[in-house]
């Protein structure tokens, strides 16, 4: 036994000083650099690209088997043009464990690497052509050792500096940069720990990017069981993203990863970001002190998430903490997630809590917070009382695979208290169902007030272009829903027991009905829309209302009292208001009972009248507020074409006159012409007179024209009237004495 292993080791100490002595013998006589020439003249006849070798070629065979290139550079395809080039590169192969089908490389060093990938307008690209043809067919693989039997690497170190990598896209213009890349690491292996330290410049077009990134690890990995692990993680990056600017991030902790089955672990985990979004500025703060998620077990510790913005909307801090994750795919729950979220604005600030246990499904993508509660409370000198506070309690289920989302929610919301119930399916295409019910809410405590000087500002103000409405989202929407309020102040106007419904589907939205109690009075109507067409339509009914306070809340105007009954039936087409008053079509009626017409008080006009003189014509003047012309009934009908109501049979009854008119409404400009003409019963002289009134201007600036010359034509052609039927009887009167005298002279004459 001792014998054969003696000449065992002899023999192969034999084999092994052969093989050395061979490997020396090519190191001394081989010199890689008498073959440039022909290096590069077969490049240059195979792949049509010219390759530059300026610097040495080195190779070493003993103890590693290793080449040493410099100075090396390829160009593009059939061109002169640069591809890429290399300052230098370094690779070494140790001689003896390749004896065992082992590969451990002793180093890989690259240094100044420039390339630039482009991908053509044709979908080609600028290496298509050192890829080969698409169809041909894969070399088969080179079978190695034994069956079953794999080669093992080992890389004693990496170096790469001075890299930068681009691709461009002719087609979009998209360029993408990999700039001064740098990594070093220190043994790669199988098992074996190793630190990484990795620097580069990322920068792009399309979206906008420039971060420069450094990452120091430690890394370990098992090929075989597809293990990954890093361990004191230190990543930083800094730059600049799409819209943010000056970004900052930090991430720390230790991580794991076994892709074969699917685990995945963290510890200590940290993550902070801050930056500028255009003018705001945010911080945002991770911290996971341990989470793990398996196939079949989810954990985790307390998980907390800090984010701060200063901004236009103010101050905001928020807080998300999730207590714990316990569970798996199949069945996952999450304590008490809660969410306090701080805004603090110029005039006021505002707290928002919200918790809920959380449990789902993930591989069926359902989600389920069972038992939500949301707490508002808010302080401000602008707001109700100073200080708001609300509290609404549901639930949420949401089935993402099937596409479907249920929310009801009931209680205090703002000074409000409401039920709501909602439903969401279809994501791509949104169909939303919904009903909701208010106790009451005054939606003018929420909104800007404007005051006087703002006021009377705006009425001399020059009218700036409006901005047309955009349609487009409704063309889509799929939505069936009720709303009910039981007392509702918006705009100043004041409703009660309010209902509308509304539809909308493939960009028509109808809502019917559209009922109220309002100003001692109800509303039953209806309206449409087609996004299409930008069409609106209203068919509206208001009875019994007092139009004096519903005018004065709606408008700030005071042009008549009384109640009454007011149709509509009305069509329009228009992206912008004005537009939509200027093509206003259809017809409007108005029946009112026991009120008055403001401004103006037509009995008093002519009291007097045989007071005025020759030269009184026309009088102007202005809406008086202390004045009104009374009236027991007011009826009037319009037809409206092209933004303009036209009226022909206003009739108005009060004790001592009549009154009766035609003119114009013109909606689209906010103006009227209107001609009445005032019949009044019995003047001071006992006369039936009729004074034309003219009613004209812009409803905020309007002008009465009373015809007193039209007046005085009446009474004076009353006057001759009566002077002619005063002479026709003095006329007959002194032709009978006349006559009669005549008879006494005959009757006398007879007699003698």
């Amino acid at each position: 036994m001792n014998k054969i292993l003696k000449y065992g080791l002899i023999g192969t100490g034999a084999v092994v000083g052969i093989a050395v002595a061979g490997i020396a013998y090519v190191a001394v006589t081989f010199n890689p650099n008498d073959y440039k020439g022909k290096i590069i003249q077969a490049v240059k006849d195979s792949k049509q690209r010219n390759l530059r070798l300026d610097g040495d070629i080195k190779l070493s065979f003993f103890p590693s088997i290793g080449a040493n290139l410099s100075r090396v550079s390829l160009s593009e395809f059939k061109s002169e043009k640069e591809f890429a080039a290399i300052d230098s590169a370094r690779v070494s192969l140790a001689l003896w464990p390749l004896l065992s089908k082992q590969v451990v490389v002793d180093e890989v060093a690259v240094s100044g690497l420039k390339a630039t990938l482009v991908k053509h307008k044709d979908g080609t690209t600028n290496i298509d052509d050192l890829l080969g043809s698409q169809t041909e067919k894969p070399a088969k693989p080179v079978q190695t050792g034994s069956p079953g039997q794999t080669v093992k690497f080992d890389i004693a170190s990496i170096t790469i500096e001075k890299t930068n990598l681009g691709y461009l896209d002719e087609g979009s213009g998209a360029h993408y940069a990999i700039k001064d890349l740098n990594l070093k690491s220190g043994r790669i292996a199988n098992g074996v720990p190793s630190k990484i330290a990795l620097s580069l410049r990322v920068q792009a077009n399309q979206p906008r990017l420039d971060i420069n990134t450094q990452l120091k690890t430690t890394l370990t990995f098992d090929l075989d069981k597809q293990r990954y692990q890093l361990q004191g993680l230190d990543l930083q990056a800094d730059g600049a993203v799409l819209d943010i600017s000056d970004l900052k991030l930090k991430v720390g902790g230790d991580a794991s990863a076994n892709l074969g089955t699917q685990e995945f672990t963290a510890e200590k985990f940290t993550l902070n970001a801050s930056g500028v979004k255009v003018k705001d500025h945010f911080d945002v703060a991770l911290d996971a002190p341990a989470l793990s998620l398996a196939s079949d077990k989810y954990s985790s510790d307390k998980i907390t998430l800090n984010a701060k913005l200063d901004g236009a909307p103010g101050n905001i801090a928020a807080t998300l903490v999730l207590p714990n994750i316990q569970g798996n795919a199949q069945s996952f729950k999450i304590g008490a997630l809660t969410l306090d979220l701080d805004v603090k604005q110029a005039e006021q600030t505002f707290n928002v809590k919200l918790s809920t246990p959380v449990s789902g499904n993930i591989k069926a993508q359902q989600i389920n917070l069972s038992d939500l509660t949301l707490a508002v409370h808010a302080t401000g000198d602008k707001l109700p009382g100073k200080s708001i506070s609300s509290e609404l309690k549901g639930n949420i289920q949401a089935d993402m695979a099937k596409q479907n989302i249920q929310v009801n929610l009931a209680g205090g919301l703002l000074q409000s208290q409401i039920k709501a119930r909602a439903a969401v399916n279809n994501f791509a295409v949104p169909e939303i169902r919904y009903d909701l019910e208010i106790d009451q809410f005054d939606a003018d405590l929420y909104l800007p007030k404007k005051t006087a000087d703002a006021k009377s500002k705006d009425k001399s103000k020059t009218a700036e272009p409006e901005q047309p409405f955009d349609l487009s989202a409704l063309k889509t929407l799929n939505l069936e829903g009720s709303l009910r309020i039981g007392s509702l102040k918006a705009a100043n106007i004041k409703v009660a027991q309010l209902r509308v419904d509304v539809k909308a589907h493939n960009g028509l939205v109808n809502i019917a009905p559209l009922t109220a109690k309002l100003y001692q009075g109800s509303i039953d109507g209806r309206a449409s829309l087609n996004a299409g067409t930008s069409g609106f339509t209203i068919n509206t009914k208001l009875d019994g209302v007092n139009i004096a306070p519903m005018m004065k809340d709606a408008a700030d105007l005071e042009l008549a009292e009384g109640r009454g009954n007011i149709t509509l039936d009305l069509t329009t087409q228009g992206n912008t208001v004005g537009a939509l008053k200027k093509a206003l079509n259809g017809s409007a009626s108005l029946n009112l009972a026991d009120g008055a017409i403001k401004g103006i008080n037509l009995s008093k006009l002519v009291q007097g009248v045989q007071s005025l003189g020759k030269s009184t014509t026309v009088q102007t003047m202005g809406v008086d507020k202390t004045e009104k012309t009374e009236f027991s009934e007011l009826k009037a009908s319009f037809k409206v074409r092209n933004g303009v109501a036209h009226n022909d049979d206003l009739a108005v009854k009060c004790t001592v006159l009549r009154v009766t008119g035609n003119g114009d409404i013109d909606i689209g400009h906010d103006s009227l012409n209107y001609n009445a003409k005032a019949t009044f019963a019995k003047t001071a002289q006992g006369k039936t007179v009729t004074l034309p009134v003219n009613v004209s201007g812009a409803f905020d600036d309007l002008k009465f024209k009373v015809d007193y010359a039209a007046l005085l034509a009446d009474v004076a052609r009353q006057q001759l009237d009566e002077k002619k039927e005063e002479l026709k009887a003095k006329v007959k009167e002194d032709t009978k004495a006349k006559a009669q005298e005549e008879l006494k002279k005959g009757l006398k004459g007879l007699f003698n």
